[in-house]
């Protein structure tokens, strides 16, 4: 049912201070909807808390419980295999409960899962609490890249998806930081701390997300227009351009509606996988493709076991270990932000192949430094800067961008569920990375390993050249004129 005058779901957010006259120059940065990009993001720096602290907790819970090395590795990996439920599941539940609600679950799973992590006295007890966060990090990881894409205006629609990652790598940060602040405390406590940590945040970021405004295209969706547009002047750049992008969603919506109404969620899914059309089949290959190499190429090693790659250098402490891993965290943070700079200025494509092509040369380069018979101060020191070379390289392109290449790509009505096999894809890729690499370096060895993820990586740069088009400066509904080329 239409609710055109229904203004109820606008919450409090403050209007942009400043408007457009005739003949002006519309404003560069729109900090209406960079705020609501900022509060929606903000969910997954618990996700990437939760994920890589396990890169420096696993180095007290295998002393304080007695795990084994598979043991560790099924710990620090499963959390993404249980994603994938969530995460096919988000696009449904972001479509029925919108974008907040959807949020606001996510956060409570996520001050569900550390609390379970924080008590937990054994491997199936840590075990069920990666089953609870997974439930989080799969709902926040796909609605915030559909949310901040929907929210978006052209103009910063590239700088506020990246918000994604760059909030993931502050999460990843933090935990870092984490792992280095409490290794000094006694074992049985450090770690338990490090998770505790993460309890209180989701509490406060749950609240803060239900002052965000509804995705104008999910109000669309619902008939609620006048919502919509009410939105829209806030997130765009001129009135003239809310109404454009207004008419668009209207037309988008109106195009699918016969669609919708004949089977709901199922249909989509079929229209997905079963019977494509030539231009939504292309966005799938790139959607799914880029999501696939991210992975591939070998990040969540390098996030989860990099105290192992730096003590395979030769580094003998846990302090020396765990404050080269932080090096780590502001490294990705600092890149991620110049990528989200850039993003709308240089475009997707070159950014896409500069780090693709990136990546390769330095997981060759640090399979190379592995590669010496015995340490030494020169050998540690070039691993450590092929470690950083990486990170840098991943975070300059491959990745802010794979999430928002493949949630602006998508059809208004395939959006959400087409977000969410990207995800599935990426996080069943990650599982895969993460849950071998130990096994596969004693089996290739280490050096080994990344010689493999230089050539995923190269195939990648490969990838990106001749499938993926630029999509700089163009309407989230005028994706399906690009691709039908």
């Amino acid at each position: 049912m239409a609710h055109a005058d229904d203004t109820a779901a606008v919450p409090l957010l403050p209007s942009p201070t400043t408007t457009t006259k005739a003949g002006d120059e519309p404003p560069r940065r729109n900090m209406y909807a960079f705020g609501c990009a900022t509060l929606a993001s903000m969910t997954t720096i618990l996700m990437g808390y939760n994920l890589a602290l396990m890169s420096g907790a696993q180095l007290f819970i295998r002393e304080d419980l007695g795990l084994s090395d598979a043991q560790i590795e099924v710990l620090a990996g499963s959390i993404n295999v249980f994603m994938l439920a969530s995460i096919l599941a988000a696009g449904w539940a972001a479509d029925v409960l919108g974008r907040r609600g959807t949020l606001v679950l996510a956060n409570v799973s996520l001050m569900a899962g550390a609390l379970a992590m924080a008590l937990g006295g054994s491997f199936p007890a840590l075990m069920f609490a990666r089953c609870v966060t997974s439930v989080g990090s799969g709902f926040s990881i796909v609605v915030t890249s559909v949310y901040n894409a929907e929210i978006s205006p052209p103009s910063m629609r590239g700088f506020l998806s990246s918000f994604l990652d760059l909030f993931i790598s502050l999460g990843l940060l933090l935990s870092y930081v984490s792992n280095y602040a409490f290794a000094s405390l006694p074992v049985h406590l450090g770690w338990r701390v490090m998770y505790a940590a993460g309890v209180l945040p989701p509490v406060l970021l749950a609240a803060g997300v239900l002052a965000m405004p509804e995705s104008p295209r999910w109000l669309a969706m619902r008939g609620r227009h006048a919502d919509a547009r009410a939105v829209l002047l806030r997130t765009s750049d001129t009135p003239a351009e809310a109404d454009l992008r207004l008419e668009e969603i209207k037309q988008a919506v109106f195009k699918e509606q016969p669609q919708a109404n004949d089977g709901g969620g199922g249909d989509v899914w079929k229209e997905l996988l079963l019977r494509p059309s030539a231009s939504v089949r292309r966005m799938l290959i790139c959607v799914v493709g880029v999501h696939f190499f991210q992975q591939a190429s070998g990040i969540d090693a390098i996030v989860l076991y990099s105290p192992l790659v730096f003590r395979k250098a030769g580094m003998s402490s846990n302090d020396a270990v765990l404050g080269a891993t932080v090096g780590i965290g502001v490294v990705k943070m600092c890149f991620v932000l110049v990528a989200s700079l850039l993003s709308d200025g240089v475009g997707r494509r070159p950014l896409l192949l500069a780090s693709t092509a990136g990546v390769a040369a330095s997981m060759a380069s640090l399979g190379t430094a592995l590669c010496v018979g015995s340490t030494s101060p020169v050998s540690m020191a070039a691993t450590i800067a092929s470690v950083l070379a990486f990170i840098a390289a991943f975070s300059i392109g491959f990745g802010p961008l794979a999430g928002t290449y493949s949630a602006e790509i998508m059809p208004l009505r395939l959006r959400a569920q087409g977000a969410s096999l990207g995800m599935a894809v990426n996080r069943l890729t990650c599982a895969l990375v993460s849950m071998t690499f130990i096994s596969l370096a004693d089996a290739i060895t280490m050096p080994g390993c990344f010689f493999l993820y230089a050539g995923v990586a190269a195939a990648a740069c490969v990838f990106v050249y001749a499938r993926m088009p630029e999509t700089r400066g163009r309407s989230l509904e005028d994706m399906d004129v690009l691709f039908a080329k």
